[in-house]
């Protein structure tokens, strides 16, 4: 494989994108901080046009950046694993490399799935709504058990690997290194398995409860109590319980992966009960086969939500609407980003506009707190915190009633509708670290990181709206019930609202970004045939299927269809959680005596010395 980043085409697209990244830069700061130097020589579509090339520019440069030390390519150094690259071809080459590893099942299955839930959707609309609608009644309703059970159980069991004996156990084996830095490792789980959504409804969802609190709470609606209880369910949402959805799948998949020679695929979660010799079975293909039809699904709703939301934006700041034509631009202009970062592998694309990512993320929250109401924020956060952690139990447990299927039960099956290609990545990235350590990046870690934007954005705006600032919640009521318009009153209102805006719009196109490029290359690799690494062409396809199927739910609609049917394959991914965590429990007992717990870690670090330092204990990757 050729080094990445040095070939003569890439030279000269990334000598293209740069001075159109300072061109649509130039303008775009100049419409957001000195409108009257445009004026309106830019209007219209034209400011979606040079938002996504200044956007979309910036971060296909820095994907297709070579890297300074060819011999640090994780992509291609033995010891990273081989399913995880990209096998780059040439432009001539990509159709019948890609077609020639295509697995038929898990390849053909979900395109037919799509073409044909599209032509049922175009022949009879209304039937398929309804027909989608009470499949997800039901599944939301009667099998609401199922879903609190599962998470409450992963919750538990994520605990026990963080503080117990087998968090010791090293993926790969004693020897084994990690491939990237933990920083990086960090970013890129945070980033890969949050997407926009955090973006979408960290300023929307405490405003919701806050106006139609959860009956169980007993608090009238908009009043002090309110506010605490609307805050506390944010954080309940998207916190603990929903990132464990993630690692209750993406542990199994690593250690079998790694320390009992499994494929990188997330079938393998099936290794303990069919062997690994077993895992070309239909049973493991079905499960791959779901999959990859509830990453393409779930992804593919979120661009297309995430896109009315940009566009929100982009028509609050200039005053512009956009009809369908603009949001194929968006959907567009995103695909093309994605693909090139998908392409050019994990240690440079996806590694570094994660790395962009949280950048922005942390730069975005520091100044949200700078400038937003601070003693309303800090004060209703820790009652906020101290009643999440005081009713986590009663919350995590109560899943009856109408208000519990509609937010609590929705959003566990939509984490573990994501849970597939967000574990496996998880599990791609985490070769030589200890499944504590993994426990703790996958939950703890990216636990408090969502929270903390939940406290800063959701506080900022429920403070705002309970003061009687902003109205946000009537601005939804304006649109139609359109969540996406939430987020920019509340910065209109604030001190360097432009400047917020701005941040806003750029976290909205890196945050799909991050998560469309890696579930774009989990889905190439899932859909390949065992044992070959997919290719240029195989990238493209299904990168260019995923904005189609965007594109698709923009312009003809069920787009709350499709993401209620991609949602409900969250359904048989939380039993097969349940069924791996068994199957890993069986594994860890046979093979992995001995260990030590995280207690008997910190007796050794704290036995003194005759000096009266302490005797430190290993290090853990």
């Amino acid at each position: 494989m050729a080094t990445q980043g040095a070939s003569g085409v890439e030279r000269l697209v990334r000598a293209a994108l740069l001075p159109v990244c300072v061109a649509a830069g130039v303008v775009v700061v100049s419409g957001f901080f000195f409108p009257w130097i445009v004026g309106g020589v830019v209007s219209g579509r034209g400011w979606l046009v040079v938002s996504l090339l200044f956007f979309g520019s910036g971060l296909a440069y820095l994907a297709l950046l070579p890297l300074d030390d060819p011999a640090a390519d994780a992509d291609g150094r033995p010891g990273a694993p081989y399913l995880l690259r990209v096998r780059h071809v040439a432009w001539r080459n990509w159709a019948s490399g890609f077609l020639a590893r295509q697995d038929p099942i898990t390849f053909g299955v979900p395109v037919l799935v799509f073409a044909a839930f599209f032509a049922v959707r175009l022949a009879a609309p209304t039937a398929t709504t309804a027909a989608v609608t009470a499949a997800g009644d039901v599944l939301f309703g009667e099998f609401a058990p199922l879903f609190v059970v599962a998470t409450f159980l992963a919750v538990c069991y994520a605990f026990f690997l963080l503080v117990g004996p087998w968090g010791a156990i090293k993926l790969g084996g004693p020897d084994a290194e990690p491939t990237y830095t933990y920083p990086t490792y960090f970013a890129m789980v945070f980033t890969a398995g949050i997407a926009a959504g955090i973006v979408f409804w960290g300023p929307a969802e405490s405003l919701f409860h806050y106006g139609s609190p959860p009956p169980a709470a007993d608090v009238a609606p908009r009043s002090d109590a309110a506010v605490v209880v609307a805050l506390s369910y944010a954080f309940f949402h998207w916190g603990v319980s929903a990132w464990s959805a993630y690692l209750v799948l993406g542990v199994p998949i690593a250690y079998f992966t790694y320390c009992h020679g499994a494929p990188l695929r997330v079938s393998t979660v099936l290794a303990p009960f069919l062997g690994v010799d077993g895992l070309d079975g239909y049973a493991a293909r079905t499960v791959d086969v779901l999959a990859v039809f509830a990453t393409i699904g779930g992804v593919a709703t979120s661009v297309a939500i995430v896109g009315r939301q940009f566009l929100a934006g982009v028509g609050f700041q200039w005053g512009v609407g956009f009809g369908g034509v603009g949001a194929l631009l968006f959907v567009a202009g995103l695909v093309v980003i994605y693909g090139v970062s998908a392409e050019s592998g994990v240690q440079r694309g996806i590694r570094r506009i994660a790395g962009v990512n949280l950048l922005l993320f942390v730069l975005f929250a520091a100044l949200l707190l700078a400038v937003g109401p601070r003693g309303f924020v800090l004060d209703t956060g820790t009652a906020a915190l101290g009643r999440y952690a005081a009713e986590f139990v009663p919350m995590s447990l109560r899943g009856g009633g109408e208000w519990a299927a509609e937010w609590t039960v929705w959003n566990w099956s939509w984490w573990f509708s994501w849970a597939p290609f967000a574990g496996l990545f998880l599990a791609a990235l985490s070769k030589g670290r200890r499944v504590r350590t993994v426990v703790f990046t996958g939950v703890v870690a990216t636990s408090a990181a969502s929270v903390c934007w939940h406290l800063l954005l959701g506080g900022t705006a429920l403070g705002l709206q309970h003061s009687g600032r902003v109205d946000a919640l009537g601005a939804v009521a304006t649109n139609a019930g359109a969540e996406a318009v939430v987020a920019f009153p509340v910065f209109a209102a604030l001190p360097l609202s432009r400047l917020l805006m701005f941040l806003f719009l750029a976290l909205i196109v890196v945050f799909i970004v991050t998560s469309a490029d890696t579930s774009t290359l989990v889905v190439s690799i899932l859909a390949t045939e065992r044992g070959h690494a997919p290719t240029t062409g195989s990238i493209v396809f299904w990168g260019v299927l995923q904005g189609c199927v965007a594109g698709a739910v923009l312009l003809v609609g069920g787009g709350e269809s499709l993401q209620t049917a991609a949602v409900a394959t969250g359904g048989p991914f939380a039993l097969l959680s349940v069924l791996s965590l068994v199957g890993l429990t069986r594994t860890f007992r046979r093979h992995e005596r001995g260990h030590p717990t995280l207690l008997d870690r910190a007796a050794v670090a704290l036995v003194a010395t005759p000096l009266g330092r302490f005797v430190p204990f290993d290090r853990e990757n």
